[in-house]
């Protein structure tokens, strides 16, 4: 008996759900306010909730240089050139999202190899998984960046070994660096970002976001640029996909003092979460790893500022959560996911349900660690697509044991943890028919794996699809709101060209979404 049934119809009121049946039931409730939508016998789907995005980076990242898929340092280098080519003198190259993992030699970019191809263009792009980012020598003069500027807390300035000079690649709080020299874009220009990411969420029916972009944009106390916008674009009717802002955990006082707490706000635009970062990354070695990472046997990655010590992480934490405000806490590696159990376990008295605190990634977990998200309710925000993403080298970096416990869904599904899940986009592609394939096949990348990477950690489809809608609408306490095609909730639905579960796994990444409903409109139809 298959897990999941075909819808065949809907009837929709304003923007809700009221009826679902066959096509011949849904004629009956036909009336002035009513839709009825015959849903063709495909199969159709809550839309997707993305649990984790970084929305505005994405938007502008389909409008910048894309260099993800680029296969060598020299075609990192012509892309590059190209990109110059075609730009104002004078404007800064963003973007990116390089992998040198898939070069030959996985070596570091440095400045000086693309130096002559952007003698007049500031260059800061960055790596895919927004940990590290490569600058040009144009943009650290700009940055006044010079042999003599010292690593801040949290961040590393990759250096020359022989001269000591800066290569150019800045890591995590290094990043800052550079950052604060780049011209903030433009209204008009947020405005083109946010319309380009709201016709890939429409394309690939990601109905609702969890948006972990927005910030603070002054010191005086006033909201994000992007969170403006937002609402802008609720007010105007263009707004096409929900969003849930994850705001700075530095920002839980402004939220407090405006009232705002876990929930607030429309359908469209909620308030009330932050997200405070304990780590960096795998692929930067800058995750923080009780051991030493097995290609270099002097670095155990590194805590960020707000972790070290973790007290400093815990007050934090505290303090927004008495204001009523959801703690989401990166954690990439196995020391800060246990240094993140053990601030929840001291805070998490009484129902896990009323905190739902969460660790975006859980990315590398210690196997006795797996029972302690059960037994506290911690939310494990996973993203599927970068275990047969990472899985390509993750083993270089960690070893055969660690691996094992990483990327870890089945595990932490059967210790009783609830799981959400996204992609991270734009780390990786915002599809979430490619996360459910990664789910159910962890078949990396490279073609290595046909049968799974530790495939004993896939999940069947009909877990990994409760995951991507009803457990993501849990993480953002909106379970009542949405996540399942039942009366009562919002209307947002995806039909898909295939039935999922009559296909092999393998082509799961082959389907496409033919329709996406958000409130009842049919916002696209594939041509």
């Amino acid at each position: 008996m298959r897990p999941a049934e075909f819808v065949e119809a809907v009837a929709i009121l304003d923007d809700r759900v009221t009826v679902v049946g066959t096509s011949s039931e849904i004629k009956a409730y036909s009336g002035p306010r009513t839709k009825l939508i015959d849903l063709a016998g495909r199969l159709t789907v809550p839309g997707f909730i993305d649990d984790h995005v970084h929305f505005i980076y994405g938007g502008f990242q389909l409008l910048e240089i894309d260099l993800k898929n680029a296969r060598s340092e020299a075609e990192f280098v012509v892309r590059i050139a190209e990109r110059a080519r075609s730009m104002k003198p004078g404007r800064w190259m963003q973007g990116g999202y390089w992998d040198e993992e898939a070069w030959p030699g996985a070596r570091l970019p440095t400045r000086w190899m693309i130096d002559a191809v952007t003698a007049e263009t500031p260059v800061f792009i960055r790596r895919y998984d927004g940990h590290a980012a490569l600058g040009n020598s144009l943009a650290l003069k700009l940055a006044g960046i010079t042999k003599a500027t010292p690593d801040p807390p949290g961040g590393i300035i990759v250096r020359d070994p022989k001269a000591g000079e800066p290569t150019g690649v800045f890591k995590d709080a290094a990043e800052s660096l550079i950052e604060k020299a780049i011209p903030r874009p433009t209204q008009e220009e947020f405005e083109e970002a946010l319309k380009a990411g709201l016709a890939e969420a429409r394309r690939v029916g990601v109905t609702s976001v969890q948006d972990i972009t927005v910030g603070s944009d002054s010191p005086d106390g006033r909201f994000t640029a992007e969170i403006q916008l937002l609402r802008r674009a609720e007010r105007e009717g263009w707004l096409t996909c929900r969003f849930y802002a994850i705001t700075p955990i530095a920002d839980w006082k402004q939220l407090a003092d405006a009232g705002i707490s876990r929930g607030t706000g429309s359908n469209f635009v909620k308030q009330g979460a932050v997200k405070g970062f304990s780590d960096g990354s795998l692929g930067s070695r800058t995750a923080w790893m009780f051991a030493p990472f097995v290609d270099d046997p002097g670095n155990r990655g590194i805590p960020l500022p707000l972790m070290s010590p973790p007290s400093k992480m815990e007050a934090a934490v505290r303090s927004a959560d008495a204001a009523g405000i959801q703690i989401a806490a990166h954690a990439i590696g196995d020391r800060a996911n246990a240094e993140m159990l053990d601030i929840y376990a001291r805070l998490g008295n009484g129902d896990p349900r009323a905190h739902r605190f969460r660790i975006e990634h859980a990315q590398h977990v210690r196997p006795a660690d797996f029972a302690r998200f059960g037994k506290l309710g911690v939310i494990a925000s996973m993203q599927p697509y970068h275990a047969i993403d990472d899985g390509r080298w993750a083993e270089k970096r960690l070893g055969p044991e660690r691996a094992r416990s990483s990327y870890a869904w089945r595990s932490m599904l059967n210790s009783g943890a609830p799981l959400a899940f996204g992609t991270d986009w734009p780390v990786a592609p915002l599809d979430p028919l490619l996360g459910l394939y990664a789910a159910v096949t962890r078949a990396t990348l490279d073609g290595k794996h046909p049968e799974g990477w530790f495939p004993e950690e896939r999940l069947n489809l009909d877990a990994a699809l409760r995951i991507y809608t009803a457990g993501s609408a849990y993480a953002s306490f909106e379970e009542k709101e949405k996540g399942t095609i039942t009366p009562g909730k919002l209307a947002d639905l995806v039909v898909l060209s295939e039935d999922l579960f009559s296909i092999a796994p393998e082509r799961i990444k082959e389907a496409r979404v033919v329709t996406t409903i958000v409130g009842g409109k049919v916002v696209y139809e594939r041509q």
